[in-house]
């Protein structure tokens, strides 16, 4: 499953309801927030502790030499766990990009494409032809793929041209379910198409009512190739995906009076749902805590963010994370005003502080700083 936005939450919907379908899923997803286990999961539950540690011992030796990344160990120890746990089906998460990713290795029963939009354009490209070219090499031969939101012309034919080259089945979501109507709910929302009326999604953010059309026709297509989902199994993954399988920052809300919510959106594909949805909640006072890794186009996030809150700019305890100074000098240039805190910790705590039980505080800009805001709340697992 690959694409720019929406690859967790698709990856851990189709997971729920293949488990409740019946299967023994795998699931491989990145990165983590609170714990590094859980990029592999087994019908939600995390890889044992002693199994990571017993895997770095018994093949260090032969890995050093080569020098491989941080994500293509994780990637191999997933894929050895999953083999070990004789799994029915797993669902491989991409890491970056698609062609050159080393999820690429696998031949798989669908191949599933989100949306594409500007990220990491240094090693993609700067258009979004040049993005789709790079995600469209997980379309293999002869494999049905599943492409969600699309926007853009010139994105639909790459993909288009990439499936016919390839003799691969290509499925746009948008086409296939026919009327689809959506209800947000204070718990999530309610989707109305004629496969599955009232179906109950867990998830809140703006973003799902996408993530739904693409994971459902993923569904109809693993149908088609032999998989057996029954109806109840679908709306059990989404009324349960969180607790099916332990997914965790987006649009979660921790905390209710004041209303506090975290999510891992990062560029401006995912912010632009982050800015409409935040403006759709009703609150007296709006509190944003908020910090970024260096790479991030501010030019094109900054724009989307409300105006009529007070942002607590911080950075995310990681080595690329962005000054928090500095992120606060370019967001004057977008007239949002606040106060720099250099750790996130801090920075939730003051904004905690300042609100009232009818206020709402979002903390976010990077999944890291939503990785350091979670273990704060009591249970946010």
């Amino acid at each position: 499953i690959g694409g720019t936005n929406g690859k967790g939450s698709t990856s851990h919907l189709l997971a729920a309801i293949l488990q409740q379908a019946g299967y023994k899923v795998g699931l491989y997803t990145s990165p983590h927030l609170v714990d590094f286990r859980e990029r592999i999961r087994v019908n939600g539950k995390m890889i044992d502790k002693a199994y990571v540690v017993d895997f770095v011992e018994k093949y260090r030796e032969a890995f050093e030499p080569i020098h491989p990344s941080f994500f293509e160990l994780t990637m191999e120890m997933a894929f050895l766990y999953f083999a070990e746990q004789k799994v029915d089906v797993a669902v491989i998460e991409v890491g970056l990009g698609g062609r050159l990713d080393s999820t690429n290795i696998i031949s798989p029963d669908l191949a599933v494409i989100t949306n594409i939009g500007l990220e990491h354009t240094q090693y993609l490209g700067n258009t979004l032809s040049k993005i789709a070219g790079e995600k469209a090499g997980i379309i293999k031969p002869y494999t049905p793929v599943v492409i969600g939101e699309i926007e853009d012309k010139a994105v639909r034919r790459v993909f288009v041209e990439k499936a016919a080259s390839q003799h691969a089945p290509i499925v746009f979501a948008e086409n296939r379910l026919g009327d689809f109507n959506s209800q947000k709910t204070p718990s999530g929302w309610t989707f109305q198409c004629e496969a599955y009326p009232d179906l109950v999604d867990e998830l809140g953010g703006f973003v799902q009512e996408k993530n739904a059309k693409t994971v459902l026709t993923a569904v109809e297509e693993l149908k088609k190739l032999g998989y057996r989902i029954p109806k109840d199994a679908v709306y059990d993954g989404f009324a349960h995906v969180v607790e099916l399988t332990g997914l965790m920052g987006r649009w979660q809300k921790v905390q209710e009076k004041p209303t506090i919510v975290c999510d891992t959106a990062h560029n401006a594909h995912g912010i632009r749902y982050i800015g409409n949805q935040l403006e759709s909640e009703k609150y007296d006072r709006l509190y944003i805590v908020f910090g970024v890794v260096k790479d991030k186009d501010l030019q094109a996030i900054l724009p989307l963010l409300p105006k009529n809150a007070e942002y607590y700019f911080t950075k995310p305890s990681i080595e690329r994370a962005l000054d928090e100074k500095k992120l606060a000098q370019e967001a004057e240039k977008y007239q949002l005003w606040g106060t720099t805190f250099d750790s996130v910790s801090e920075a939730v705590r003051a904004a905690r502080k300042k609100a009232t039980e009818n206020d709402f505080i979002f903390i976010g800009g990077s999944s890291f700083v939503v990785a350091d805001a979670l273990p704060l709340f009591v249970n946010p697992l």
